[in-house]
């Protein structure tokens, strides 16, 4: 990995805690709308991305209310959604090359689905004491959390997927990720 790529996933999960901490009222709890998980969606165009954001998620989540179960599961939820964005990039780059808004849209599902369904776990198992409870308090944060990632992924993610890579700032970012270091 040369210099470039470390310093371009760096930028990247600086971005992603700024964002987070910034905008820390909206950024943690159950009912929770991530701006800064619209990042999400770089790992279909730039695979390193994927270290960025989790690191970045590491910083964020250290100040989480929920602790240390956040800052480990939480930030995995992030590295596995941006993983599996990642690989649906590389997918869509290697059979579509073009349009294809509905494989764009497939990509902003993992990290709804899994942020959803981890951080919605973590937030119930930290906040209930009953195991009886654990269960309902499950689905109702696993909504929560699922709803407000999905509200970011889709309203703001989703047209960057679409839009990003016919602007200029994006043939600018691509040549600086894909240039190597002399």
């Amino acid at each position: 990995m040369s210099t470039r790529k470390i310093a371009f996933a760096a930028v990247i999960g600086a971005a992603y805690a700024a964002l987070t901490i910034l905008l820390a009222p909206i950024s943690y709890g159950p009912i929770q709308f991530r701006i800064s998980e619209v990042l999400c969606i770089l790992p279909f165009f730039f695979p390193v991305s994927v270290w960025g954001l989790f690191v970045g998620c590491v910083i964020a989540n250290l100040l989480s209310a929920y602790g240390a179960l956040d800052i480990a599961f939480g930030s995995l939820a992030t590295l596995l959604a941006a993983l599996c964005t990642m690989h649906l990039g590389r997918m869509y780059s290697r059979r579509l090359r073009g349009e294809g808004t509905a494989f764009k849209a497939a990509s902003c599902v993992p990290p709804v689905v899994i942020n959803g369904l981890i951080v919605g776990a973590l937030i119930a198992y930290e906040t209930t004491s009953a195991a009886a409870a654990f269960w309902p308090a499950f689905i109702l944060n696993s909504l929560q959390v699922g709803f407000g990632e999905l509200a970011v992924m889709f309203a703001l993610g989703l047209p960057a997927l679409i839009f990003l890579p016919g602007t200029k700032f994006f043939g600018t970012l691509s040549l600086l990720y894909s240039q190597d270091l002399q």
